[in-house]
C-alpha cells in the first residue's frame, strides 16, 4: 500500500479503527527534542478537564483510547508514537488533536520533521505529511476528526512561538506560573484544568482566613470560647476538643458556631450523641487547581473539621489526597488546624515542560504531589480508604467525607469498589463542587444488589455560598440512617 503524501490542510478519510501517529525528526549537536501529546476534544474544541490531555507525564487517558507510547531511535532519527482506538474514544470526544512540544530550542531546529499515520492493527502506513518550521516551539501537526459519522485525518501544520502553554491554553488547559519564576514558557508548570471563566462568570471566593495567631504562652492560656447551654430537652452543647484552644480566636469562633450547627444537625436526624470516625478525601485533579487557588478547598476543610469535632472521639480526621494516584495525608489534628491547611491543602506540581523532578525542600509530611498527578483515578484512593477500615478497626462507625469536582470516568470500577464495601462499617458521603460529570456517583441510590444503600451524594455550584446549616444538613442526612440499617443488619 502506498501511503498518501499529505499537504497543510489536507484531509482524507480513516477506515482503520486503531492507529499509529509517528512524528519524526533528526538533528544535530544542540537540536532541541520534542515531545508528541494529544488532546481529546469535544464538539466545542475544548478539553473536558486535564484527563483529557495524554503526554509524558500522563502518558495514558482513562478511557484507554489514547495513549503516548513514547519514543525510539531510527537510524540517524529520533521518532516519538501517540496510539488512538477510534472504537474505544467516549461519545462526548470529537476531535483528537496531535500536537508536539521542542525542549531546548525551537522546531526550525530540527530536520526531516515529518507526522505518519498507520493503521495500528495491519502496520501499513496510511498517510505522511512533511512539516516546515521556523521559530515555533509548539507544533500541532495534524488531527483525527469525526464528520458524519466517519473518521477523518487533516493535516494541520500550526506552530506557536509560545510553546507548549500556549497551545494548551487554546483547548481548555489553564497553565500557571510557578511561584518565583520569570514567567516565561520553560519555567511554567500546568495543572491541565479547564481554563476558568472570566472574572465576571466567576463566584466570589469566601473570604480569606486570617494568619494564625501565635497561641498564648502555658502561663496564660487562652480562654475558651463560651458555649451556650443547650436549650431544654436540645440534648448535648458541641463538644469541646483537645487543642482547640490553641486556635486563632477568629478560627475557634467559626469552629464553635459550626459546632453547634452540627449538633443541630444531628439532632434534627435522630443522631443526637453519635460517635463516628471522620475521614477525609480531596480531589487534587488538574481541575481543581483554580478551587485551591482561591481558598476554598482551605474553607471546606475547616468546615469539615467541625464534623470530626463533633462526631469524633479525639476530634481527630485522617486524611487522603488523590489525583492520579492516592496519598495519605498527616491526621488532621484540631489543634493544628492552621498548620495543617497551609502544609497539605495543595494541589498537582505536574510540569508541561520539563519531566516529573523529585520536590525539592518537602517538609515533614507533605506528600510530593507531582506523584499524585492530575487525573481522576477515584476507584484507587477508595480502596486505599477501604484497606485503612479494613485494617484499623475502631468502636464507632466510619464516616468518609469525599470532596470532587467531578470529571468521573471510572465508573465501573468505582461501583465495584462500593459495592464490594456494602458489608463494611462504612459510609461514603460524596460531594460535588460545581456542575462536572459525577458518573456512577449520582445514579448510586438507584444501584441494585445492595442491602443496604451506603453512598451519599450532593453537588453545589458554589459551596463557598452555601450556608453552614444547609451544607451539614445535607451532609449528614443519610448518615443517620444507614448507621440504623446498618446496625439491624448485623453490619455494625
Amino acid at each position: 500500500m502506498t501511503p498518501t503524501s499529505m499537504s497543510k490542510g489536507a484531509n482524507l478519510p480513516v477506515a482503520a479503527q486503531e492507529v499509529r501517529v509517528v512524528l519524526g525528526w533528526s538533528g544535530g549537536p544542540g537540536a532541541p527534542d520534542a515531545d508528541a501529546s494529544a488532546l481529546l476534544l469535544r464538539a466545542d474544541g475544548r478539553v473536558r478537564d486535564d484527563g483529557d490531555f495524554v503526554f509524558y507525564n500522563q502518558p495514558r487517558h482513562a478511557s484507554g483510547a489514547v495513549r503516548h507510547a513514547g519514543k525510539r531511535r531510527e537510524g540517524d532519527g529520533t521518532t516519538d508514537t501517540v496510539e488512538v482506538d477510534l472504537r474505544a474514544l467516549e461519545p462526548e470526544i470529537e476531535r483528537v488533536v496531535l500536537g508536539a512540544s521542542a525542549d531546548g530550542g525551537t522546531f526550525g531546529g530540527l530536520s526531516g520533521l515529518r507526522l505518519r499515520l498507520f493503521d495500528a492493527k495491519t502496520g501499513d502506513e496510511l498517510a505522511f505529511f512533511d512539516m516546515e518550521a521556523t521559530t515555533e516551539t509548539a507544533f500541532i501537526g495534524g488531527e483525527l476528526y469525526l464528520r458524519g459519522g466517519a473518521w477523518k485525518f487533516r493535516a494541520v501544520g500550526q506552530g506557536y512561538a509560545s510553546g507548549l502553554a500556549g497551545l494548551a491554553t487554546d483547548f481548555g488547559i489553564s497553565v500557571d506560573e510557578e511561584p518565583g519564576t520569570s514567567g516565561t514558557p520553560d519555567a511554567r508548570s500546568a495543572t491541565a484544568s479547564p481554563a476558568p471563566p472570566p472574572p465576571s462568570a466567576l463566584p466570589s471566593a469566601p473570604a480569606p482566613m486570617t494568619a494564625p495567631v501565635p497561641p498564648p504562652p502555658p502561663s496564660a492560656p487562652a480562654p475558651p470560647v463560651p458555649q451556650a447551654p443547650p436549650a431544654p430537652g436540645a440534648g448535648p452543647a458541641p463538644r469541646l476538643v483537645k487543642g482547640e484552644e490553641r486556635l486563632p480566636v477568629d478560627m475557634r469562633k467559626r469552629l464553635s458556631l459550626r459546632k453547634e450547627q452540627v449538633a443541630v444537625s444531628l439532632r434534627k436526624h435522630g443522631a443526637v450523641g453519635v460517635r463516628a470516625r471522620v475521614i477525609l478525601v480531596l480531589d487534587a485533579s488538574g481541575s481543581m487547581s483554580f478551587l485551591y487557588s482561591k481558598g476554598v478547598v482551605a474553607d471546606v476543610v475547616e468546615r469539615m473539621a467541625a464534623v470530626a469535632a463533633q462526631l469524633d472521639d479525639d476530634g481527630e480526621m485522617q486524611a487522603w489526597t488523590f489525583a492520579s494516584n492516592p496519598a495519605r495525608l498527616p491526621d488532621l489534628a484540631l489543634g493544628d488546624l492552621p498548620e495543617w491547611l497551609e502544609h497539605h491543602v495543595r494541589v498537582g506540581e505536574l510540569t508541561l515542560f520539563r519531566r516529573k523532578k523529585p520536590k525539592k525542600g518537602l517538609l515533614p509530611g507533605q506528600v510530593d504531589m507531582r506523584a499524585v498527578g492530575i487525573q481522576n483515578e477515584e476507584q484507587k484512593v477508595i480502596a486505599e480508604v477501604r484497606a485503612f477500615v479494613r485494617e484499623h478497626p475502631a468502636a464507632d462507625p466510619t464516616l468518609v467525607l469525599f470532596f470532587s469536582d467531578g470529571g468521573v470516568y471510572r465508573n465501573k470500577e468505582i461501583e465495584k469498589e462500593l459495592l464490594e464495601a456494602v458489608d463494611e462499617p462504612v459510609f461514603w458521603q460524596f460531594v460535588g463542587l460545581g456542575r462536572s460529570n459525577y458518573g456512577v456517583l449520582e445514579r448510586f441510590d438507584t444501584l441494585p444488589g445492595r442491602r443496604v444503600d451506603n453512598v451519599g451524594f450532593f453537588a453545589v455550584d458554589d459551596i463557598g455560598h452555601v450556608p453552614d446549616p444547609e451544607l451539614y444538613d445535607r451532609l449528614l442526612s443519610e448518615f443517620p440512617s444507614w448507621m440504623k440499617e446498618a446496625r439491624r443488619l448485623g453490619i455494625l
